[in-house]
């Protein structure tokens, strides 16, 4: 019978180490310093299938999240799945500007669009607890995923709506919109490579300059943000200064684009006027 740390030694093409480790923890159902606390330990054999599985699978791309069913995320671990985008560290730079926005102690009311496995809406409401937040997506699939994360966390005041980023909002309006949209360019050849081969398309590509969907949010979202309101945008390295001119012709103020932990450029945000437009009936 093998034990751990021969498994671990187990040179498997295309796969990091660290994954091998996630991958033999998931299968024996412990930790990973459970594994480097016993490297002697036997391995069952009902284990040690179920971690060639998951190799095999791993080499065939699937992302380690999907395997896991799970992803960390803020400080939150968060179910994921097919149908949800896997939560990034970098968007965790969206929910740090959102959060200098947003006052602690005050019942705001926040709006995340497309929110996927619920990663940002479920971040903010953590950290301000206050706010009532709403949620939306036009996936019924990943919103299920979201309701099950937000129910296993205890995050109650998360309202989720499906439909196509700010319809289903209902003539409402909010403190701060954020988004994490689709934002590659749909021919990008990156789609067809690695784990973005297995996240649903929908939630990655967005026409051919990949900004469909931010045209679309910041074209409604004046109408849906208090006097004052801000809009949050995570978008795409190059994709900056495209974003900013939308914000601008939208007729934001306070434009401007934040960068990430690398350097790249990441969220663009603006903020409604003092006068915002009728809110749509």
């Amino acid at each position: 019978m093998p034990t751990v740390s021969v498994l671990l030694r187990i040179q498997a093409e295309g796969i990091e180490p660290i994954d091998r480790e996630l991958l033999l923890a998931e299968a024996l159902g412990r930790s990973r310093g459970w594994l480097y606390a016993h490297p002697e330990a036997a391995v069952p054999a009902p284990a040690q299938a179920r971690f060639e599985a998951l190799l095999a699978r791993r080499q065939a791309g699937e992302p380690v999240a999907y395997l896991l069913g799970r992803q960390g995320f803020w400080s939150l671990e968060l179910e994921v799945g097919p149908a949800t985008l896997i939560p990034r560290p970098e968007t965790e730079c969206l929910v740090e500007l959102a959060l200098a926005r947003l006052p602690a102690g005050q019942p705001l009311r926040v709006a995340d669009l497309g929110t996927g496995s619920g990663a940002i809406a479920l971040a903010l409401a953590r950290e301000r607890p206050q706010a009532r937040i709403v949620a939306t997506d036009a996936s019924v699939a990943a919103l299920a995923v979201a309701r099950r994360n937000a129910e296993r966390l205890g995050l109650g005041r998360v309202e989720f709506r499906q439909g196509d980023w700010l319809a289903p909002l209902c003539g409402e309006r909010f403190d701060l919109i954020a988004s994490n949209p689709p934002y590659i360019e749909a021919g990008d050849p990156h789609l067809t490579q690695g784990d973005l081969r297995f996240e649903p398309p929908a939630a990655l590509a967005s026409g051919a300059d990949g900004l469909d969907a931010i045209r679309v949010i910041v074209r409604d979202a004046g109408r849906h943000l208090h006097p004052g309101g801000w809009l949050l945008l995570e978008h795409g390295w190059n994709q900056g200064a495209a974003v900013r001119g939308l914000l601008e012709a939208a007729g934001f103020v306070e434009v401007a684009t934040e960068r990430d932990l690398e350097g790249r450029d990441r969220v663009s945000l603006g903020r409604r006027t003092q006068i915002a437009p009728p809110v749509p009936g």
